[in-house]
């Protein structure tokens, strides 16, 4: 499973950049998603987590109400569509995947559940 990460770049505050991240694996309802970033001096972080289809969303409460997380299934792409970016968003992203439903929150926030990840994507937020 190759997951490709793309749509970074710079970005000023409050402005919108979308990301995406392409799976190599055809048809992925059965995978759960989730989207890390790692800022410099920081530790890897935890973004958003969902099962394919949508559902047992979860979002960080640092990005909540700015990112929306989607999945398109004719594409097998991911879509975190970020708004109101703050330089404190700025960062690597990563794309993650497991072929496992997760149920609960704590496992979607988990990076160590996760099998597939992308090279990830540079995000860099002016100010």
């Amino acid at each position: 499973v190759q997951l490709v990460e793309s749509g970074g770049g710079l970005v000023q505050a409050g402005g919108p950049l979308r990301l995406s991240c392409a799976s190599s694996v055809r048809s992925c309802s059965n995978f759960s998603m989730g989207w890390f970033r790692h800022a410099p001096g920081e530790e890897r972080e935890v973004v958003a987590g969902l099962r394919w289809s949508g559902t047992n969303t979860y979002y960080a409460d640092s990005v909540k109400g700015r990112f929306t997380i989607s999945t398109d299934n004719a594409k097998d792409t991911v879509y975190p569509q970020m708004t109101s970016l703050k330089p404190e968003d700025t960062g690597v992203y990563y794309c993650a995947g497991a072929r496992a439903l997760y149920r609960t929150i704590a496992t979607l926030r988990s990076p160590n559940k996760y099998d597939y990840w992308g090279q990830g994507t540079q995000v860099t937020v002016s100010s």
